[in-house]
C-alpha cells in the first residue's frame, strides 16, 4: 500500500486577487485600482499579472518569505551579466496588517513557459545550446559580491542521498499506483546506483536551484529567452542546475548542451542525473495531485530522459 505523502505546497495563506490587489493599491499608489490576472500558484508563491505590465509574487508559506527577500537582493546584481532575461524586482512590498510577509513586483518578461507548449523535437537543439550557455555564465559568476549581499548556501540538501531517496521512492510508488509510471522499482534502483555518496565539501557556483520547463520562457520559435522563479537561488553544487541536461534535453542533444556549457566530471554528471530523476518524480507527483497535466507531462518526460 502506498504511504501517504504530506503535501508541502499547502499554503499558510491562500493569496487571492482581492488580497493581492488591496496590498498593491495600498503600497504602490501609482498602481491604484490595479487590474489583476492570476498567473499561477506554486509551492511557495502566488503570481499575478498587474496592469499587463508587472508580475507580482506573494509568498503563500512562511518559509518562502526569506526566498522572496533573497531574490530582491540578488537578482538585480546578476541580471545584466546573464545571456537570458531574468526578473529584476523593483517594487518591494512590505508586510501589512493583513499579510505578514514581503512581496515583490517586476516588469513582466516576454515569452511563454516551456511547460505550457509541446515543442517539436527539432527545437531541443537550440534549447540545449541556449541553456548550456546560460548555465556556463551563471555558474562562473563571482560569488564574493553575492554572498556579501546575503546569498546563502544549500540549506535543504538538494543532493542529500539519505534525505532524498525515501522521497523519490515514495513518489515513484505513488505514480505507479495511479498508472502514470510502470517501472518505479527499476527507476529507483537506477537512482540508487548514481546517487552521490556525499556532497562537495565546498559550494562552487551560483545555482538557480529549481530549473525546469515551468521556469524557462521561450518565444514562438521555442527558443529560450528568459529564466524565472529564482526563489531557490543559492551558492552550491552546479549539478543541481545541470540536471536540466538529463530531464529536459533528449539524450541525442546532450552533446550540444555540454558543448555550450563545457566538460563536467563523472561525479557531477551522476549527481546531475540523480537530481533529474528526483526532481522529475517530484514534478510529476505534484502535477498529478493538483490536476495539472502539463506538469505530469514534464515530470514523466524527465524521468524517461534521465533514465536513457
Amino acid at each position: 500500500m502506498t504511504k501517504p505523502i504530506r503535501e508541502p505546497w499547502t499554503p499558510d495563506i491562500d493569496v487571492d486577487g482581492e488580497l493581492a490587489g488591496r496590498l498593491i493599491a495600498q503600497q504602490f499608489p501609482e498602481l491604484a485600482a490595479p487590474s489583476l490576472e492570476p498567473k499561477g500558484k506554486g509551492w511557495d508563491n502566488a503570481a499575478f499579472l498587474v496592469n499587463d505590465a508587472f508580475v507580482f509574487r506573494f509568498p503563500r508559506r512562511a518559509v518562502a518569505a526569506e526566498l522572496i527577500e533573497t531574490e530582491a537582493r540578488i537578482l538585480p546584481l546578476i541580471a545584466s551579466k546573464l545571456p537570458l532575461s531574468i526578473p529584476t524586482p523593483t517594487l518591494i512590498g512590505k508586510p501589512a496588517a493583513d499579510y505578514p510577509w514581503p512581496f515583490t513586483g517586476y516588469v513582466v518578461l516576454a515569452g511563454t513557459v516551456l511547460s505550457a507548449v509541446r515543442a517539436p523535437e527539432r527545437a531541443y537543439r537550440e534549447v540545449a545550446s541556449a541553456l548550456g550557455t546560460f548555465l556556463r555564465v551563471l555558474h562562473r559568476l563571482d560569488l564574493g559580491p553575492l554572498t556579501r549581499a546575503g546569498l546563502q548556501g544549500d540549506k535543504i540538501g538538494r543532493l542529500d542521498r539519505e534525505r532524498m531517496m525515501p522521497k523519490l521512492r515514495e513518489r515513484l510508488e505513488y505514480l505507479q499506483s495511479v498508472g502514470v509510471v510502470s517501472e518505479a522499482g527499476s527507476i529507483a534502483n537506477f537512482a540508487v546506483g548514481i546517487a552521490p555518496e556525499k556532497r562537495h565539501a565546498e559550494p562552487t557556483a551560483v545555482v538557480h536551484g529549481d530549473l525546469y520547463a515551468r521556469h524557462i520562457l521561450v518565444n514562438d520559435e521555442y527558443e529560450p529567452i528568459g529564466i524565472i522563479d529564482w526563489g531557490d537561488v543559492h551558492f552550491g553544487d552546479p549539478a543541481v542546475d545541470l540536471s536540466i541536461a538529463y530531464s529536459l534535453i533528449p539524450p541525442r542533444e546532450r552533446p550540444v548542451f555540454f558543448d555550450a556549457y563545457g566538460r563536467i566530471d563523472d561525479r557531477t554528471m551522476e549527481s546531475a542525473r540523480y537530481r533529474a530523476l528526483y526532481h522529475s518524480a517530484m514534478v510529476a507527483h505534484y502535477g498529478h495531485r493538483i490536476g495539472d497535466s502539463d506538469l505530469v507531462y514534464v515530470g514523466i518526460t524527465g524521468l524517461r530522459n534521465a533514465s536513457s
